[in-house]
């Protein structure tokens, strides 16, 4: 999926990883986009793969453009409310360039593998050799096209390295069912992630599950 594919779906550019994410549902689940933002993957899941939506955000204007277009979201925070959900309640559980804005990020996808059959996460490399070579040659923290705010302006508050969200996914029993190395507008399907993808992939797309 290329950046202009995504684009006709309506997403910005830098969000190509909702088209992925798309990709990797299938059709008539049940789903549930943890800070869903104005509802864009929502939107694209019920219009595409008919599922049956609902999405929890944060901020009260993004819940207003969900209501907007038609979707069942409420106001919550993923570190708190999580926990309210009964076991298997939903077929995925959807986490899209968020879960490095969390307090808990271990304890939000302990709550996910729970509620969730599966799970998709989206995030930012803090591996990639352009945050390293940055990091080396200024001696500050990088802004780059995955992560393009100043460090004071950012809501990340727990950025990982695609190797330290694989190693939490080993620790926490999760099996890696498909990943996505996405390097500029385009994702590349990788498997289980390596040291190559921690150091080229500006961001990257699991597909999670359970381990056996």
């Amino acid at each position: 999926m290329t950046a202009q594919e995504g684009a006709s779906f309506g997403y910005a550019h830098n969000r190509v990883d909702l088209a992925l994410i798309a990709e990797m549902i299938a059709p008539e689940s049940r789903v549930l986009d943890v800070g869903c933002g104005d509802g864009q993957l929502l939107a694209l899941l019920a219009r595409t793969k008919n599922v049956d939506g609902r999405g929890v955000e944060l901020s009260q204007e993004g819940v207003n453009a969900c209501v907007t277009r038609g979707l069942s979201v409420v106001q919550g925070d993923a570190d708190a409310d999580l926990r309210d959900y009964p076991n298997d309640a939903f077929d995925y559980v959807i986490l899209s360039q968020t879960i490095q804005a969390t307090r808990n990020p271990r304890e939000v996808l302990s709550q996910m593998k729970r509620i969730g059959r599966r799970a998709v996460v989206s995030f930012p490399n803090f591996g990639n050799w352009r945050v390293r070579l940055q990091l080396l040659w200024s001696g500050r923290m990088p802004v780059t096209r995955s992560l393009d705010q100043a460090w004071y302006d950012t809501p990340n508050i727990h950025l990982c390295t695609v190797r330290d969200f694989v190693g939490l996914c080993d620790e926490l029993g999760f099996h890696i069912d498909d990943a996505v190395s996405v390097i500029g507008n385009r994702g590349k399907r990788v498997g289980r992630p390596g040291t190559l993808d921690n150091l080229t992939a500006e961001s990257a797309v699991l597909l999670l599950s359970r381990k056996t």
